[in-house]
């Protein structure tokens, strides 16, 4: 509750709880909130990318602010990486991962598609999973 989650869902799993959490995000970004979201919907299995879902352009479509492209350098074979089986589920083989976060310019919300995110999300990631 502290870092004010939105809880979310594909329509297909509860279309209930995907609309008021998209609610909750228009409200956020209405208040002039920062909202962050991982647009692939899971976590990778294999340390590579999954393909972005195409909430992040509903989002946009309802609430057209600007979108900054972040990526997360480091996260595969971390605590939070699904590299050794379940994630955040047995104690970290390395307690000091080194995680970065790299981020570009603002995208316009006329210009947000998921497939262009996903495209500036692999290159600021580069080769570093």
């Amino acid at each position: 509750r502290t870092g004010k989650a939105i809880p979310i869902a594909s329509a297909r799993e509860d279309a209930t709880l995907k609309a008021r959490a998209f609610e909750l995000i228009a409200e956020e970004l209405a208040a002039g909130e920062v909202v962050c979201i991982f647009p692939e919907g899971k976590i990778t299995y294999d340390g590579e990318l999954n393909p972005f879902k195409s909430g992040i352009e509903e989002i946009i479509q309802r609430s057209p602010v600007p979108v900054i492209p972040m990526a997360l350098r480091g996260m595969w074979g971390s605590f939070f990486s699904r590299r050794y089986g379940a994630a955040m589920q047995r104690l970290p083989r390395r307690f000091w991962s080194r995680i970065t976060l790299v981020a570009s310019a603002p995208v316009s919300a006329d210009k947000v598609s998921a497939g262009d995110l996903q495209q500036q999300v692999l290159l600021l990631r580069g080769s570093e999973r």
